[in-house]
């Protein structure tokens, strides 16, 4: 037992030593998410490397200017012998010679490259716009899926909380039900039974009640995930919350909505367009390319040389002088390839290009029907909690009836401990179920819009208004 409150002591200093904050509706809490989530950061990383890619594709297209410089500073040394005849005496000498040479020498030239013609190039222009597009959806999507993390943790603490509430209740009305059964046995109105189911339904409430703070636990740790702090004192939604049904009414409409504009699908669509440019990138890997040159060289060399030759009659002659030399060269070009055979390798590209392209057409496919079966989904959810929470509504208040019937009953001896304890449970069960249906409501409305592609930030402030 000890040991437990030791852990239980250390889990609560913990707790209390992280950063926490006062949050009073889910849009602030929603604010917070969107400066400290990483997953949004991630899609707003990915969009703004995606916007480089066209820029990039551009550049290939406009002129390419290049400089290559080159100094060089050499100094070397030869020696070498050849057969000399003396024209007098006929003899023939060996005579060597050293050469001594020391040269410092610029080279530089500039060129200017522009392609004339090269077919990839241009697809691969119109494919960056589509993946800048791609990009843009992605985005806006992790900005919706966000919103719908946001209430659906918000609103399963608040679910959490509840239930802990609902049993703490519970388990506080079962001590005083056991204590007034211990104090009836006693004096001989109930028997020894309704006192053991009395002790058994507390024992009951005892663990039901650690296994709710250990829910309301996990809740807040999935709502930190995304948030970066822990929350206390979230609203709920008040009696007043108004209860709308979709608008439209119709289930088609919001199928062909979501067809129109869910991100997840305009996402794929983009995606399986970019699959079928790259085919025709990599098969421009069969086409000739035409690109203009422009180049401009210098070459400037200062030279100093000197000469030594034994001369069999002479002597040593030495002879030494510069040997410099500058040029220029201008030269335009046009340059034109053509690839015959690269191994195979073009042919490969090109049948790894279909078979991605096939992969992207069935993602599409997937993605279309996953989106139309959640768009049906959210909108018979949102159709049947409307239902479901008026029908708990009357539930709650007909087990507050038949919970003070019970009572009654009891002390007239015409109900038993059992009868009671039932009674309590179903109170406390209907309290929790009410609470949780609203807040599915909520959550349910706003994954419809979602899926739908219409959800918007409005739609937090327009909860908001309905919280307290």
């Amino acid at each position: 037992m000890n040991s437990f409150r030791n852990r239980l002591l250390v889990a609560v200093l913990v707790f209390f030593a992280l950063p926490q904050v006062h949050a009073d509706s889910l849009k602030e809490v929603y604010q917070l998410a969107l400066q400290n989530d990483p997953a949004l950061k991630e899609a707003y990383a990915s969009l703004q490397a995606a916007l480089e890619t066209k820029p990039q594709a551009r550049s290939a297209l406009l002129p390419q200017l290049n400089f290559f410089g080159n100094y060089t500073d050499d100094e070397s040394t030869s020696n070498s012998t050849f057969l000399q005849v003396n024209p007098a005496t006929g003899e023939t000498t060996i005579v060597p010679n050293t050469q001594e040479a020391e040269s410092r020498g610029l080279i530089w030239n500039v060129q200017l490259q522009q392609s004339i013609f090269n077919y990839d190039q241009w697809v691969q222009l119109k494919q960056a716009s589509k993946t800048v597009a791609q990009a843009q959806a992605d985005y806006k999507a992790a900005e919706q899926d966000l919103i719908v993390r946001v209430a659906q943790r918000y609103f399963d603490v608040l679910g959490a909380r509840d239930t802990l509430e609902a049993t703490e209740a519970a388990k506080e009305a079962i001590a005083r039900q056991l204590e007034q059964s211990e104090k009836r046995f006693e004096v001989g109105l109930i028997a020894i039974t309704d006192v053991q189911e009395s002790q058994a339904a507390y024992d009951r409430s005892v663990a039901a009640v650690i296994a709710a703070h250990r829910v309301l636990a996990i809740a807040r740790e999935f709502l930190r995930e995304i948030t970066g702090v822990y929350f206390e004192g979230l609203q709920t939604p008040s009696e007043e919350m108004p209860l709308l049904s979709p608008d439209p009414a119709n289930q088609e409409d919001w199928v062909t909505t979501a067809n129109d504009q869910n991100l997840a699908l305009i996402s794929s669509r983009l995606g399986a367009e970019i699959a079928r440019e790259e085919i025709k990138v990599r098969r421009s890997g069969h086409f000739p390319t035409l690109d203009l040159i422009l180049t401009h060289r210098e070459q400037d060399f200062d030279v100093d040389q000197v000469n030594t030759r034994e001369d069999p009659t002479m002597g040593p002659i030495t002879s030494a002088g510069p040997a410099d030399f500058d040029t220029e060269n201008d030269t335009i070009s046009l340059q034109f390839n053509v690839p015959i055979y690269s191994g195979g390798n073009t042919s490969s590209r090109v049948r790894e290009a279909n078979y991605q392209y096939q992969a992207a057409k069935q993602q599409l496919i997937r993605v279309a029907r996953q989106t139309e079966r959640e768009t049906r989904d959210a909108y018979l959810s949102v159709i049947s909690d409307i239902s479901q929470v008026h029908s708990l509504k009357q539930a709650l208040a007909s087990s507050e009836t038949a919970l003070r019937a019970t009572q009654a009953g009891y002390e007239v001896g015409t109900r038993t401990t059992v009868d009671v304890l039932d009674g309590r449970r179903r109170l406390f069960q209907a309290q929790t179920d009410y609470a949780i249906s609203r807040y599915a409501y909520i959550v349910n409305v706003m994954r419809l819009k979602s899926a739908a592609g219409i959800l918007q930030n409005q739609d937090v402030s327009d909860v908001n208004r309905w919280l307290q």
